[in-house]
């Protein structure tokens, strides 16, 4: 098994890195009217974007879809050699075509062509050489050329494929903006994981079935363990006439106990905390967790239309792979 040096490793890694970081610097001079019309024409389109590309762009032209998709613009890939062979027949009325190729001369592209000009639907080039086939023919053109490929013998994809999918990142965030595609959009798009969560998760969803403890300022130490006890959330709120006055946490009781044996004539309201930190059931659970790391609290009292609904422990919001 042949094997190379760590340093030998670490210098064809950076080399690699500044070939392609230099391509991306190249790019930014190619970025001009082309790019704005690009954007405009998929502003304006009732339909949807068809990216299609063959080989590595056809990969890169997956990732692009993906990001439209996420971020708002409807979009659907389409593999340039299965159209020609009837993928073709998903192009509808109002929708606008991405083609993505380094050459711009493969076969398949010059087959592909054509029919889409029959099809009447826009078509946008992300396209290496502008003498080629498809810039000719495209609507309009993104200049997507490098000089060389980070691969050694100027050959595989790498530094060309780097660019096609920065031009479709930037693509996809001139059409966010344009749009004003909010934050709650983007949860709508991202409803699974951690991400989703942090964009629309509340403090009142996290609330357990039985996370409600409360006592009156007038009940005694036993009652009150009992609640702390009872509802897994290490407190219990003290309530009186259908608001909440004071906290108890189980370090409270602890700290009670260090002070005293004689535990018949104490009362909530004399170890409670009078001034809790609340939050409404309908704040984010990020926001929550914003509030417990700023005050050093593990718990929350949980209101909704300023009536007690429960308390949160930071655990609940841990548990969901916020932090």
């Amino acid at each position: 098994m042949q094997t190379a040096s760590h340093p030998l490793i670490i210098e064809q890694a950076v080399k690699t890195i500044q070939i392609e970081t230099e391509a991306l610097q190249g790019l930014i001079s190619q970025i001009g009217k082309g790019f704005a019309l690009a954007v405009e024409t998929i502003l304006d389109a009732s339909g949807r974007v068809v990216v299609t590309g063959i080989g590595k762009s056809a990969i890169i032209g997956q990732k692009i879809v993906a990001t439209f998709n996420s971020t708002g613009t409807p979009a659907v890939f389409m593999h340039a050699a299965d159209a020609i062979h009837g993928d073709l027949g998903m192009i509808q009325n109002g929708d606008v075509v991405i083609c993505l190729s380094k050459s711009g001369n493969t076969p398949e592209i010059r087959a592909l062509v054509p029919l889409l000009k029959q099809a009447g639907v826009p078509l946008i080039a992300i396209v290496g050489n502008l003498s080629s086939y498809l810039a000719s023919h495209a609507g309009i053109v993104i200049a997507a050329f490098v000089s060389t490929e980070a691969c050694p013998h100027d050959l595989a994809p790498t530094s060309s494929t780097t660019v096609q999918l920065v031009i479709g990142d930037a693509l996809a965030i001139c059409l966010l903006n344009a749009r004003n595609f909010s934050a709650n959009d983007f949860a709508r798009y991202h409803p699974g994981g951690t991400l989703g969560k942090q964009l629309y998760l509340t403090a009142g969803e996290l609330l357990l079935s039985q996370t409600a403890p409360e006592v009156s300022p007038e009940q005694g130490v036993s009652l009150i363990i009992q609640q702390i006890t009872g509802s897994r959330t290490g407190a219990t709120a003290v309530v009186k006439n259908g608001n909440v006055v004071g906290i108890i946490t189980d370090g409270d009781i602890r700290r009670m106990l260090e002070k005293t044996s004689d535990l018949r004539e104490i009362r909530a309201s004399d170890i409670m905390n009078p001034s809790p930190k609340t939050i409404d059931a309908a704040v984010l659970a990020m926001e929550a967790l914003q509030v417990m790391k700023q005050y050093q609290i593990n718990q929350l009292i949980i209101t909704e239309n300023g009536m007690y609904k429960g308390i949160l422990h930071l655990q609940e919001i841990l548990r969901e792979g916020l932090s």
